[in-house]
């Protein structure tokens, strides 16, 4: 359970840390404005908003359902910076075991909106699909900047990191990959 009182008393730790003095105007209400953005940041830590991914029944639907572009974004957990971009997710249903559109999107958010690794991140969201839903197979693509490579380390903004997690069809069939990655546009000179 998220404690607002411990971020805000190591947010003026942070602030004393750098030499601000955090009972100045401008910084005084800063801690607990940061510990409600955390709270809402790190909404996916509470374990009461997780639920299974709905099943939709009565469908026979065997060919692939992809949401393409789907904007996220996340905390790395190495330095507490952003990351963010957009999630790309298909599946091949297996005996009409769909799930609604809008419960990927959900998943999606709930997985992100925790300290994150991008790597992790694309795995859970796959691994979750298959666990759930059984399908032929699943494809997760996220390609997000991380503000920890613009802002720091190499100082490189824009660079897009791309992670892909494949389950299923999609790792032994490189047809049905190749169909994925076509439709969200990985593949093309243009990309």
């Amino acid at each position: 359970m998220i404690d607002p009182e411990k971020i805000e008393q190591g947010v003026r730790l942070i602030l004393e840390g750098i030499g601000e003095d955090a009972l100045r105007p401008g910084l005084k209400e800063t801690p607990r404005r940061i510990a409600e953005l955390y709270q809402d940041l790190f909404r996916g830590l509470d374990a009461t908003l997780s639920r299974p991914l709905s099943l939709i029944e009565g469908e026979e639907f065997d060919e692939m359902i992809a949401l393409a572009g789907v904007p996220f974004h996340s905390m790395c957990e190495h330095h507490f910076l952003p990351f963010f971009g957009k999630a790309h997710i298909a599946y091949i249903p297996k005996e009409g075991r769909m799930t609604g559109l809008s419960d990927l999107g959900r998943m999606l958010d709930l997985y992100a909106r925790r300290p994150q690794i991008q790597e992790r991140l694309t795995s859970q969201l796959a691994d979750r699909i298959v666990e759930t839903l059984t399908p032929q197979g699943v494809m997760v693509v996220l390609e997000a900047e991380h503000l920890c490579l613009s802002m720091r380390g190499i100082k490189k903004p824009g660079v897009p990191v791309v992670t892909s997690a494949v389950r299923g069809i999609f790792r032994k069939n490189a047809k049905t990959r190749q169909e994925f990655l076509s439709l969200i546009r990985l593949d093309g000179p243009d990309r």
